[in-house]
Parts: structure tokens; sequence; C-alpha cells
């Protein structure tokens, strides 16, 4: 397991991480919605939810749909979203 601050500086080191965790706490949503929601770029968004679901910090709540997954935020993305 991973350090709190470590996961803490992985999310301050990436403008696109803390945008997708920060959308992600206000609602549950699909890498397209994200895409409009934060104005950036789709394979930025996938990228960062790649690394942040690796870190442990969204999860999918669709994993077995081949498109338009659903991403949440997990207990551990608020707790680390609360120290930032």
């Amino acid at each position: 397991m991973v350090s709190k601050w470590y996961l803490i500086s992985k999310i301050k080191s990436s403008s696109y991480r803390k945008n997708v965790l920060i959308l992600l706490h206000k609602k549950e949503m699909t890498p397209r919605e994200l895409e409009k929601e934060a104005k950036i770029k789709i394979s930025h968004i996938s990228r960062a939810l790649k690394e942040l679901s690796e870190l442990g910090l969204v999860k999918c709540l669709t994993p077995d749909t081949r498109r338009s997954k659903i991403y949440s935020i997990t207990k551990l993305g608020k707790d680390i979203l609360k120290k930032l």
C-alpha cells in the first residue's frame, strides 16, 4: 500500500488528475462528460482515469461495458481530496 503523502503528491503534480478527482467528487461521470466539464482532451481524461484507478482513488462502476463507462470517486479518493 502506498502512503497518503505519495497519493497527495501524485494528485498535486497533475492538474488533469486533480480536475478529474474534483469533478468525480461532485457526481459519477463518463469520460465524455468529464471532457465536456473540464474542457480537457479525452486522451488526457482517459490517462488520468487509468492512473487514478490504479492508485485506488476512482473506480469504474460499469467495467463490463465497452463504451460509456461510468466512474466514481472512492472513499480513499475523497480522503485524499480533503487533504489538498
